[in-house]
């Protein structure tokens, strides 16, 4: 331990010589190099225990470090007894290569180092009298030198371990052995979508470019990744074309590899991903942390060791669902990407992808690109029949079953319906519920889909089979224990089915189809009665809890000598008013087309003030005011009358003064709470600033943004409506004084009790009922599924139904897996309402 000590001080001593004389400090040579400032500060002062030549060749790269110095660099690493390294095992010691790409002389002497790409098989070894070519290329990836025990050996062993678990679990519950996986084909991508061949080769200047071979099948595809000496590929792929499968398969075929690459290939979905504000490298480590909890253990530096092992370069990344990405997120994301040289594997749709690339004028960097292609007739013709357990003694076409004469029509190919079959069987997905309604859904006869008159176009193909597509997806699935997805529940498929048809129907309702399903637009979905009823409700309620509040801590401060009956009949009677009132509020909101909340933030300063925000226009601030003036001109006027009529009949009064006292709190409190209702919502509006939806990263993490913003908004108009009651009473009441000979007293104790009853009751009523996030709670979260018309659960259904594939994420909303099947579930939906 002594002697390795000795080691690794030694090295940290030349590299911090080294960095000086390039006068860089660790952040920046971090930068330059590519990899972290710890692991800079941790080769320098000697604490790194598994030092990799490829980090050191990429720091002696930035560092123009000469052949003779790199040689005493990697002198410092030469076996301290003449036999072998004390850092390396002694079945992966490894010839340092020259920074420049170039065989030390020693090694020339001896058989060439292995110089292929991590995980492939080493190259022939040449005879010992033939020195070695000099290296074409550019520097790639050696393979790390590991201790042969430590931690991170450890913990990547363990997560390669549990990675290959979770993946065989995955391909067994999506059946794609039975009977046996379908032959997923991929050949090259355009080249525009990819980058040049000479990078992706990783080619000195010079040197031409080989042809790429891009051919394969999933059989292959580890294989095909292998060749790409850049070790970064682009999957692309229409919805249904097996990409998800592909990658799986790829990640167990990694890892089943005896020369596999000693990094783990980890699967991540980045639908979630916002890359303003997230890098590639915390993306991945905080995947690490939450679907590997064990990764959290920190190391003896205080890193954990899902950092530690991203840090040193022992994770595979394999990105999935570039196009779940919201539109604005794309292009940021594959800037992100683009900023490293790192392997990665990204799969995507080709089209979203290809905006992307237009969009930042250039594709991913150093990748190769492949593109998966339609299954072909003698794919089903192997595959269809062996679905068919009974073909033998039942099926009318002998070994074929039930498929036999629908495969010689396709054979064929003579007649629009078989060609239009033929299309539409071109995509795993619909294969799998063709497969599911026909090979396994007892008398289905599949000549059904070659009725031309029932099925004129390959839409209506589709249609048919993705009707079997939820009973399908919500298949009963007993969890194990070590399920990766803690939130997901088996739901019966009616029940799921009726559920997905009312969000699918929520979408048809209005002048145009919607696709994004929208949690804040779920309030909108309820008809607009219902809606008004909804709001009167909740101010009523909101109102009547507020006032009963106030009047107990007046109760128990000695302002009020105890509760009455009068007073809790008053107290009843101002909760009906405000139910009216704000009943009133939502019909004028209607009116002028703002009842749809959209999710918005609350800003410091005035959103007019802060640059380049978007912020509210001047119209929806008069329009707030003027809503909040008529509501609580309303309200006051109730208030007013109320307390008239207690009065009289409570006899504290003489009648001949009722009137005149009537007409005058009326005209006072009217305008009072007007003013204040009205300065209040306008303010709030004014440091309102609508949220950039399209640049939301998920809907979940929008909405707990917005539960954020409306508890903001709450605190916000409680002061202000408190504060404002006894401001504005003050002051209408001075200038009532000063025109009209009544008199009147506006006590500043009465007007705050007056004002806490107006600004938490009122405040409450507006953030429960007239926000995003108070409609999505009460709304969505209480009515709908009261209603029967969505689970209790919703957000986690939603979550569900997204990670079975039934729904796919396009930043801040959910959107239908295909438009086709939205529109099944709202036509079943509709059906089956007038049914009942």
């Amino acid at each position: 331990m002594e002697g390795e000590s000795g080691v690794t001080n030694e090295l940290g001593t030349r590299m911090r010589q080294l960095r000086k004389r390039a006068c860089l400090t660790q952040e920046q040579l971090a930068e330059l190099a590519e990899v972290s400032v710890s692991t800079i500060g941790r080769l320098e002062n000697g604490r790194l225990p598994e030092h990799r030549l490829r980090t050191l060749q990429k720091v002696a790269e930035v560092l123009n470090v000469k052949p003779e110095e790199w040689q005493r660099l990697t002198a410092t690493l030469a076996p301290l007894d003449g036999t072998q390294s004390a850092l390396a095992d002694p079945a992966e010691v490894l010839i340092p290569a020259d920074p420049r790409g170039e065989l030390p002389p020693a090694a020339q002497a001896e058989e060439p180092a292995p110089t292929g790409l991590p995980g492939e098989p080493p190259p022939a070894v040449q005879p010992r009298t033939q020195p070695a070519p000099p290296a074409a290329s550019l520097p790639v990836p050696e393979r790390a030198v590991l201790s042969p025990a430590g931690p991170l050996v450890d913990a990547a062993a363990s997560l390669a371990r549990e990675v290959g678990r979770r993946w065989q679990r995955e391909e067994k519950h999506r059946r794609v052995h039975d009977p046996f996986p379908l032959p997923v084909r991929y050949q090259s991508a355009p080249a525009v979508l990819m980058d040049r061949p000479e990078n992706i080769q990783r080619l000195q200047p010079g040197v031409p470019a080989r042809e790429l071979d891009l051919n394969g099948d999933l059989r292959t595809v580890a294989d095909t990744y292998r060749s790409v000496e850049s070790q970064r590929l682009v999957i692309l792929g229409r919805a249904g074309s097996g990409k998800s499968i592909l990658a799986i398969r790829f990640v167990l075929d990694l890892l089943a590899a005896p020369s596999s690459s000693l990094r783990v290939p980890v699967i991540l979905s980045i639908g979630s991903w916002d890359p303003l504000t997230i890098t590639p490298r915390d993306l991945l480590v905080d995947h690490l942390l939450q679907d590997h909890p064990h990764l959290a253990r920190t190391t003896p530096e205080g890193a954990t060791l899902a950092a530690e092992l991203v840090d040193s370069d022992l994770i595979l990344p394999v990105l999935d669902g570039f196009d779940e990405l919201a539109e604005a997120l794309r292009g940021p994301a594959l800037e992100a990407l683009n900023a490293t040289s790192h392997p990665v594997v990204l799969t995507s749709r080709r089209d979203e992808y290809a905006r992307a690339v237009r969009d930042v004028h250039t594709p991913l960097v150093l990748a190769a690109c492949i593109e998966l292609a339609d299954l072909t007739v003698e794919d089903l013709a192997a595959y269809l029949p062996r679905t068919d357990r009974l073909g033998e003694t039942l099926g009318s076409g002998g070994a074929t079953g039930v498929w036999g004469a629908v495969l010689n029509e396709l054979r064929v190919r003579d007649t629009p319906a078989s060609s239009q079959l033929g299309q539409v069987l071109g995509t795993p997905l619909m294969v799998t519920l063709a497969r599911t309604m026909y090979s396994e859904g007892p008398g289905n006869d599949p000549l059904e889909l070659l009725d031309i008159v029932r099925f004129p176009t390959g839409r209506h193909l589709e249609e048919h089979l993705l009707a079997n597509f939820v009973p399908t997806v919500y298949r009963h699935r007993t969890p194990e224990r070590a399920d990766p997805a803690p939130g997901q529940r088996n739901r019966d498929p009616d029940q799921a089915e009726r559920w997905l048809g009312y969000l699918a129907h929520s979408l048809a309702t209005g002048a145009h189809e919607r696709r994004d399903l929208a949690w804040w637009r779920l309030g909108a979905s309820v008809r607009l009665p219902m809606r008004v009823l909804h709001t009167a409700l909740l101010g009523g309620l909101c109102m009547f809890a507020a006032n009963w509040l106030v009047v107990l801590f007046a109760v128990s401060i000695g302002h009020l000598p105890s509760v009455q009956g009068p007073t809790m009949l008053e107290v009843a009677m101002f909760g009906l008013c405000s139910a009216l009132v704000f009943g009133l509020a939502h019909c004028a909101l209607a009116a002028v087309g703002r009842t749809v909340t959209v999710p918005t933030q609350v800003r410091l300063r005035l959103a007019a003030m802060t640059p380049r925000v978007e912020h509210r226009p001047v119209r929806e601030i008069l329009t707030r005011f003027g809503v909040g003036l008529l509501a609580g001109f309303v309200l006051g006027v109730t208030h007013a009358w109320t307390n008239a009529m207690f009065r009289a009949l409570a006899g504290t009064i003489p009648r001949a003064d009722l009137i005149n006292a009537a007409l005058q709190d009326t005209l006072a409190l009217g305008l009072i709470f007007g003013l204040t209702a009205g300065l209040s919502f306008g303010l709030v509006a004014a440091f309102e600033a609508p949220v950039d939806i399209a640049a939301a990263a998920t809907p979940m993490r929008l909405l707990s943004v917005n539960r954020s913003t409306a508890t903001r908004q709450f605190l916000v108009l409680a002061a202000a409506v408190t504060a404002g009651l006894a401001v504005c009473g003050h002051v209408v009441v001075s200038l009532l004084h000063q025109v009209l000979p009544w008199t009147l007293l506006w006590t500043l104790e009465e007007a705050l009790l007056l004002g806490a009853v107006g600004g938490l009751g009122g405040s409450a009523a507006y953030v429960l009922a007239l926000t995003a996030w108070g409609q999505w709670l009460t709304v969505a979260r209480f009515w709908l599924p009261l209603t029967r018309r969505l689970p209790w659960d919703t957000a986690a259904f939603l979550d569900d139904a997204y990670r079975r594939g039934v729904l796919r994420q396009a930043g801040a909303v959910y959107q239908f897996r295909h438009i086709r099947l939205q529109q099944h579930l709202a036509r079943v939906y509709s059906s089956s309402r007038r049914a009942r």
